[in-house]
């Protein structure tokens, strides 16, 4: 009997393999939107014997969940992931103009059937939320560490020594670019962390960067990883805006004109009061926003902000004393005191960027803002207002 029962297992055919799903990247293009400024991603599984193409999308969020705009607005954002059609997911891009490609990847079949595998297990409503970060993990980085987990930290081995230079905020900045606004609001609101050179790896946040990495890379055979690409339908609207060197030459011209108008209207307090009030409502404004980022949210990128310096909430105290010169009155006890205090703070802003070990890369706010504080202190000082026109 033993032995007819190993004659039987050597004569059973050997177990037919499952078959191997094909696995893909698709990249779709910025949009309108703030929220698409960045573009998207998704992972793409086909099926090897129906050939349906499902997306796993990392990219959704639910605006109907309890404090959403708390838990925005706090830095504790949660995002799920979502496995839908492919040809559905893709839709809603099409429909709005923006373009999408895809890129078949060459995996060995064992970490394509582990990708598909796991894939499934994540999307399922147990396991699919995870904690969103703008910048370490969003739709593209986990497109990322999806794949090279499947790799056995094939990819990462290959994107993380290298660097093209690119900081978190040159990257936000030049996508956000198209809305001033958005822009505006990046390149203040980031702090020094932002301006640390971003390996391939690190950069890969940008889904566009993703699909940049992912033609260079090898498979663990040492094939491309990517087999092939094409697109999906064209990009309808504006093309991701373009690398362009940032000039602070420009911010200093602008902030020297601002500077020379005031001391020009220096006779006229009530002019120059009328300037300074909605500028130093701006400071009082975008400081206190600053603080609120740095002191009380989950906003990492956003912490250790210089532009403290020249966005000082105190601002919000000169207020009334711009008020009463804006109606021919002199301002109250304590204006001369803390129009230099705001003035003397801006003026620190200089030797810290100069000085510091971890430098915040915003010396156009400083040549901009620096003379305006100056020359708003020069002009209003009690001294001046008091002095009889010659």
């Amino acid at each position: 009997m033993l032995f007819a029962g190993a004659a039987g297992a050597q004569t059973s055919p050997p177990a037919a393999e499952p078959p191997v799903p094909r696995i893909g990247v698709v990249t779709m293009q910025p949009g309108e939107i703030f929220f698409e400024r960045f573009g998207h991603d998704a992972l793409v599984v086909a099926d090897p014997v129906t050939g349906q193409a499902t997306s796993y999308n990392f990219g959704y969020f639910d605006p109907g969940e309890a404090d959403f705009v708390g838990n925005f607005v706090r830095g504790h954002m949660m995002y799920y992931l979502v496995a839908l059609p492919l040809e559905e997911d893709l839709s809603q891009y099409q429909q709005v103009g923006r373009g999408a490609s895809i890129q078949w990847l060459d995996l060995p079949a064992d970490q394509a059937r582990a990708l598909a595998a796991g894939l499934v297990e994540r999307a399922r409503p147990e396991n699919a939320r995870y904690r969103y970060d703008y910048y370490t993990a969003n739709c593209a980085t986990m497109v990322r560490d999806t794949l090279d987990q499947a790799m056995n930290g094939g990819l990462k081995s290959q994107l993380a020594g290298r660097s093209r230079g690119n900081t978190y905020r040159s990257e936000s900045v030049r996508l956000a670019s198209p809305a001033p606004w958005m822009w505006l609001g990046f390149d203040l609101g980031l702090g020094p962390s932002a301006d640390v050179p971003l390996s391939r790896w690190e950069e890969a946040f940008v889904p566009m960067r993703l699909a940049d990495s992912l033609r260079e890379a090898r498979n663990s055979e040492g094939r491309p990883l990517v087999l092939e690409e094409h697109a999906l339908f064209p990009q309808r609207l504006a093309a991701e805006p373009k690398e362009q060197v940032r000039r602070w030459w420009p911010w200093l011209l602008a902030g020297l004109a601002v500077a020379a108008l005031l001391l020009a209207a220096r006779r006229r307090p009530r002019l120059v009061a009328g300037f300074a009030l909605p500028f130093w409502l701006f400071c009082a404004v975008a400081g206190g926003l600053l603080t609120y980022l740095w002191g009380f949210s989950e906003h990492h990128a956003a912490w250790a902000n210089r532009n403290l310096f020249l966005l000082n909430p105190l601002a919000l105290a000169l207020l009334p004393g711009a008020w009463m010169l804006l109606r021919g009155r002199g301002p109250g006890r304590g204006f001369t005191l803390l129009l230099w205090l705001v003035a003397g703070i801006a003026a620190l802003a200089l030797p810290v960027h100069w000085l510091s070990l971890q430098a915040q890369y915003n010396v156009q706010w400083i040549v901009l803002l620096l003379p305006v504080h100056l020359a708003l202190a020069w002009v209003l000082r009690p001294q001046r207002l008091a002095a009889p026109a010659r």
